[in-house]
């Protein structure tokens, strides 16, 4: 791959990849489904489970790259990227669902063996191994750098270590005929998916539920904000998430009585070190002003509150 100067043009690169490496993996999924129910293969059905939690893995990868990619129209993109964020969760809630399905087969199937083609496991199982290589080493060079498309690259990672458990597990079928390994290795990623899908599910909530962004601590921003120059304060202060990807926050900020261009200049300081420091684009900082006279218990009074309301649009 040879790194172009346009980071756009990067993005671009990054988004085609995204899309046709979902499209690989979807068509995979259906090869799955069809290839588990003829060879009788309840592992082949499960990884195909599994593999569709990749495909949504993927496609979340895609669509926060696909919105950051469409700066222009910022203000219209809330309801989408909570859509993407929404299916994520229905579809989170769906594999849990899959799971429980795969782990009760499995072990109806641990008491009943059935036989199982052990050719059809390994021929799709090695193509789902070829399939997840690459798609891992088209992404390897974005993933150092999009925390979606990282998350991305370690579904196919684990995806690959399934395709490669089932290749192993054809491999004891076809030579010691020990037909329960099939089970035991489709409930083996029955618990990988619920595992991968319980990550979605947190994570999607929490934005659904306006929580903290994962990895930002509120008291870290606190004490930034406040060492910036010129600010003395700050509450009410709240930040979220508009997607997978794009923070928003909102606070009060009491700042000393300065002259508004002073206040503009605070206000521009605080904008760029919350984009710096925490990746906060979106914020809406109100200014309190504070002009202090001492009473006779040497206690600071404000005389009067100057309310200020700043908004910063890139």
């Amino acid at each position: 791959m040879h790194s172009h100067s346009h980071s756009h043009h990067h993005h671009g690169a990054t988004g085609s990849r995204l899309q046709w490496s979902l499209a690989a993996t979807a068509l995979f999924v259906v090869i799955e489904v069809v290839a588990g129910m003829q060879s009788h293969s309840l592992a082949l059905l499960s990884d195909a489970g599994h593999n569709f939690t990749d495909a949504l893995a993927l496609f979340l990868a895609w669509f926060g790259f696909y919105l950051q990619s469409k700066p222009a129209n910022e203000s219209k993109t809330y309801g989408y990227h909570r859509a993407g964020v929404l299916s994520a969760f229905v579809n989170a809630l769906t594999l849990v669902a899959l799971s429980a399905w795969i782990l009760y087969e499995g072990v109806t199937r641990l008491r009943h063996p059935e036989a199982v083609h052990e050719s059809v496991m390994m021929a799709v199982a090695a193509l789902g191994l070829v399939l997840n290589g690459g798609i891992m080493l088209s992404l390897r060079q974005a993933s150092q750098n999009d925390i979606n498309v990282r998350s991305a690259f370690i579904h196919m990672l684990g995806d690959a270590v399934g395709s490669l458990a089932i290749i192993a597990g054809a491999v004891i079928i076809r030579y010691t005929g020990w037909v329960r390994v099939d089970p035991i290795l489709s409930m083996l990623i029955g618990v990988l998916i619920v595992w991968t899908a319980w990550d979605i599910i947190r994570e999607s909530l929490n934005i659904l539920l306006e929580g903290l962004p994962r990895g930002l601590a509120l008291p870290e921003v606190t004490g930034a904000m406040r060492s910036t120059a010129g600010v003395l304060d700050v509450h009410d202060l709240h930040i979220w998430s508009l997607g997978s990807s794009t923070h928003a926050l909102s606070c009060h900020v009491l700042i000393e009585d300065v002259p508004p261009s002073a206040s503009d200049c605070i206000l521009r300081s605080l904008n760029t070190m919350l984009a710096e420091r925490f990746r906060i684009a979106h914020t809406t900082v109100q200014f309190e002003h504070v002009s202090c006279a001492i009473s006779e218990t040497g206690c600071a009074i404000p005389v009067h509150l100057e309310d200020h309301e700043g908004h910063h649009h890139h």
